[in-house]
């Protein structure tokens, strides 16, 4: 009987160190990222090329995540050069292209890629982390 509370207590005491003392503690001046993200709102509706004299239309509703909260300022105040190259890429799609996961997914890499290159030109760093497609409507 005496060895069991011996055990409980050993126990208690170990998990109690184990929360004290964490075995990966992490190195002083390394910051977890803390993403955050940015959705462009109002959602963009613009068209795309068909086959046909019938006119495309696309709507994307659109979230940038960020590593740090602060970088969320930069993108508010580039939300319009950021919606004119999403609707400048989209335009120069083919109904293909548009209608299809890996042209959606073409799409995406190739504005979160442009959006970066314009954002490192304009602050001189990179900002998105990742560019979603929320909502992705096409008729």
């Amino acid at each position: 009987m005496r060895f069991r509370s011996l055990n409980r207590l050993f126990c208690v005491v170990l998990t109690l160190l184990s929360l004290a003392f964490p075995l990966h503690a992490e190195e002083e001046g390394e910051v977890e990222p803390q993403y955050t993200y940015y959705t462009l709102s109002p959602d963009i509706t613009t068209n795309y090329t068909t086959q046909g004299k019938k006119l495309g239309y696309l709507r994307l509703q659109i979230d940038l995540m960020v590593i740090d909260p602060s970088l969320i300022d930069i993108l508010e105040h580039h939300d319009p050069l950021i919606r004119d190259t999403i609707i400048e890429i989209v335009g120069q799609e083919g109904e293909t292209t548009i209608k299809t996961l890996a042209g959606r997914e073409e799409i995406r890499l190739n504005c979160l890629d442009r959006i970066n290159q314009l954002l490192l030109a304009e602050t001189g760093q990179k900002v998105v982390t990742e560019l979603l497609f929320t909502k992705y409507l096409y008729q």
